[in-house]
């Protein structure tokens, strides 16, 4: 597949130490054509299936290939009409195919989807995959869990630290498939990116076991092909309970349309 100049990309996943089959899945897309990419830019995609082994293994695959499809179809120019499209027409997808197969009903997955287009990233986000801006020494957590546990956190019933290790941090309040309607958290606007930023997808099988400050270490010290091997290793050498996926996307050139000072991250 064809990258074009501009980020260094790398990613890898990893069935883990428990699961027998990997139920997440992700991808990077850009259009073969050079005008369409300057129309819409680059799709990166990570999603983590649940509802069985084979449900969710089908509803993240599913997911990932519905908004690819979409991102490099549908809507133009503007990319967050393009991810609600995606996730919409991704929702419907996952559940046509469980009413034809009844064995999967409940089938569902995670699903976090980022566009990077003109020097800005744009972003949709369901579930409790993660995307994070990482920037002079500093990370920044730009999605927000889908989960029961952060609801309460929100309510002030439990501390973050305390959220890490409660027994139900993984039940999730939304999920593409899995309800008659889904929610899904968009970007309120286009977050700028400078040379030298860095972002990072992942599923809950890495920051679950991994903390935020470790995804920077390993990101600042090594390549993101390397950093991406260091933090999956660092999850199965905890357990690896859980399949585990990471996507690493370095900006190598900022846009001229940004201006190098800028530090608004958005949200």
């Amino acid at each position: 597949m064809k990258i074009r100049p501009g980020i260094e990309l790398a990613n890898l996943t990893d069935v883990g130490c428990e699961r027998s089959q990997n139920e997440d899945n992700y991808c990077y897309a850009e259009p073969e054509n050079d005008d369409e990419m300057q129309k819409r830019g680059r799709l990166v995609v990570v999603a983590d299936g649940m509802g069985g082994q084979e449900g969710g293994q089908i509803a993240s695959t599913i997911a990932v290939d519905t908004v690819r499809e979409v991102f490099l179809n549908g809507p133009e120019d503007d990319p967050a009409s393009a991810l609600e499209a995606a996730y919409q027409s991704a929702h419907k997808a996952i559940q046509d195919y469980a009413r034809e197969h009844r064995e999967l009903t409940g089938m569902g997955t995670t699903c976090t989807a980022a566009v990077l287009k003109n020097g800005y990233v744009t972003y949709g986000h369901v579930g409790d995959s993660r995307l994070y801006l990482l920037r002079q020494g500093i990370i920044i957590q730009l999605t927000r869990d889908q989960s029961y546990v952060q609801q309460m956190v929100d309510n002030g019933v439990i501390t973050a630290e305390q959220a890490k290790t409660h027994p139900s941090k993984n039940i999730l309040t939304s999920a593409l498939g899995s309800d008659s309607a889904v929610e899904v958290d968009f970007a309120e606007a286009p977050v700028p990116l400078l040379a030298g930023d860095m972002l990072l997808l992942c599923t809950d099988g890495l920051h679950g076991l991994v903390d935020d400050e470790e995804m920077l270490a390993a990101t600042t010290e090594d390549s993101p092909r390397e950093a991406c091997r260091k933090l999956v290793d660092l999850a199965k050498q905890r357990g690896g309970h859980d399949n585990i996926t990471i996507q690493v996307i370095r900006i190598e050139r900022a846009s001229a349309t940004v201006k190098e000072d800028s530090t608004a991250v958005g949200s």
